[in-house]
């Protein structure tokens, strides 16, 4: 690949088929009262750092193999595997950035074969009576849609020789693809960049993202989105 892709995407619901933080969750804790708290964080009545905590709170005491058992069964999209190789063959530099906790996201990837890939997400363990402590080594006050900066890590691990890329679908999404050149969302994140008017790209799988990024690559001319260089611009300085 001629030129140099840095490529950033979510975790849930992106990678995976569920949104497996949102379900265990509803699993293990009160199911109405998740739902409320998960409602606050979308209605940006709370941060996500909030509902996280909140989230950890109404679960109480869980059962730890139940809880393993259930992130066991979650599945990743089909065509995730090829996205990997097309990333490794072409010399992407790919990177998960999830508002969800490394607990699953580890076992996920593991059961995947797939381990070996970067990620970057909140932290999560369980006592031996089966609290769940959450901790959020990335956060920062002003990324309220996500406990875990996503921008942060934008900014981190590219410069601006890279044509940056994210690939996303909800609400943790928002704040990130302000510093990005290309966006690829599905769903909510769909519909926000619709209402915000921020171009996209709509993706279903990862065949389509393959598709455009081989379509971005060809052009001999690509401009960067001048809104995102600028945001990066000034977080560089800012760092």
């Amino acid at each position: 690949m001629d030129k140099t892709f840095k490529i950033f995407m979510d975790f849930d619901r992106t990678i995976s088929t569920i949104d497996v933080g949102d379900e265990l969750f509803r699993e293990f804790g009160n199911k109405e009262l998740t739902n409320k708290i998960i409602g606050d964080l979308l209605e940006d009545k709370i941060s996500s750092r909030d509902c996280w905590t909140q989230l950890c709170e109404n679960a109480g005491s869980v059962n730890k193999n139940k809880w393993d058992k259930f992130i066991d069964k979650v599945e990743i999209e089909p065509s995730f595997h090829l996205f990997v190789r097309y990333c490794e063959e072409h010399s992407c530099d790919l990177f998960i950035l999830s508002d969800g906790f490394d607990y699953y996201i580890e076992k996920v990837l593991e059961r995947h074969k797939i381990n070996h890939l970067r990620f970057f997400s909140n932290n999560l363990s369980i006592t031996q009576e089966g609290f769940l402590i959450p901790s959020f080594p990335y956060f920062d006050a002003d990324c309220r849609s996500s406990a875990n900066c996503k921008r942060r890590h934008i900014i981190e691990n590219s410069s601006e020789n890279d044509y940056t890329v994210f690939i996303g679908d909800g609400n943790s999404d928002k704040d990130p693809i302000e510093y990005v050149d290309f966006i690829f969302a599905k769903d909510d994140l769909l519909k926000y960049c619709e209402k915000q008017r921020i171009t996209y790209y709509p993706f279903k799988n990862f065949n389509d993202v393959i598709i455009r990024l081989n379509e971005l690559n060809s052009k001999k001319n690509l401009k960067k989105r001048h809104q995102a260089v600028l945001k990066r611009r000034e977080a560089y300085l800012m760092e």
